[in-house]
């Protein structure tokens, strides 16, 4: 069983696919005549009631904060919940009904390669808290083709409203801890992404874990869902066999003692009483692992270690 990948936006009729960032950069999108036009009415959170004159086609992006948020701005490759409405600025006509907002469950989503050109820049207006209407030309959003499908045609620009109800870390933020000898030495690059080197010696005979970076905040508990990013190795070649940073989003799971773990024991007894915003470094025993079975291309019998990066509990 292969970790979960990042969850992804699956919204109807649209699949707007958005994906988040690595530090705290200056917002990549300015408020402008046209997203100042677009009107929302509603509490937070609850299905907003939008209205905007037609058309509305900006040169460029633009994107107005309705309602501010607090923290950081959100950035490539980070992962928040939000509450999306989406419409043809040129025609006025509502793409898809509101989704994520009231009883509804918010939308995964993630800033970053795979996203409109638009969203990706409109959302870099926005943080936990912020209500945000972007307004996005044709050539940020489905450009000359336009989509048949959703009825945008090629000159026709997109209004999307964003209610950003939670934004999880983009990397582990924690302060660094000295680890035990013998254990992999464990680098990180700016953008949080871990480099690993796991010692010639023979590994532990019992899974191990141990804190690289102490956060302050939530603790995980048996059965929560987190938002993790991870890269995993074999202890015997030092390869990577899977990473989340490579897949190109954070992963969300399910961690259990028990049978509702969507993870290898190991990987949940690694994360089970931390807290968000740690990074811990866990040396996996085949019993707590992939067993005697192949996985996947891991051989039988291996000791595995992961660097995990605890961003969010949701």
């Amino acid at each position: 069983m292969r970790l979960p990948l990042a969850l992804t936006v699956t919204a109807t009729a649209v699949a707007l696919a958005l994906t988040g960032c690595a530090s705290a950069p200056a917002p990549q999108a300015e408020s402008g005549g046209s997203s100042d036009l677009v009107d929302v009415r509603g509490d937070f959170g609850e299905t907003p009631r939008v209205d905007f004159p037609t058309p509305l086609v900006p040169d460029t992006t633009q994107c107005t904060e309705l309602i501010e948020g607090t923290g950081d701005y959100l950035v490539d490759g980070q992962q928040a919940l939000v509450g999306l409405a989406v419409y043809n600025g040129t025609t006025g006509e509502e793409i898809q009904a509101p989704q994520g907002f009231g009883s509804q469950d918010p939308l995964p989503v993630v800033l970053g390669a795979n996203t409109l050109t638009g969203l990706r820049t409109g959302l870099s207006c926005a943080r936990e808290g912020s209500r945000v209407a972007v307004v996005i030309p044709p050539a940020d959003g489905f450009g000359e083709a336009g989509n048949a499908g959703l009825g945008i045609g090629a000159e026709d620009s997109l209004v999307v409203v964003f209610d950003v109800q939670e934004a999880f870390l983009p990397r582990a933020n924690g302060a660094p801890r000295i680890t035990r000898d013998g254990f992999p030495a464990v680098v990180t690059a700016p953008d949080g992404r871990p480099g690993i080197t796991v010692p010639d010696d023979e590994p532990f005979e019992t899974t191990e874990v141990e804190v690289l970076k102490q956060g302050s905040g939530e603790t995980v508990e048996d059965g929560d869902r987190v938002v993790v990013h991870y890269t995993g190795v074999l202890w015997d070649d030092n390869e990577v066999f899977d990473s989340s940073w490579e897949n190109g989003a954070p992963a969300s799971f399910i961690v259990s003692e028990g049978s509702g773990s969507q993870v290898i024991p190991g990987f949940a007894e690694a994360l089970i009483g931390q807290q968000v915003g740690s990074q811990v470094g866990v040396v996996i025993a085949p019993e707590d692992g992939y067993g005697d079975a192949e996985q996947a291309g891991i051989p039988a019998g291996s000791t595995l270690f992961f660097v995990i990066d605890i961003l969010g509990v949701v």
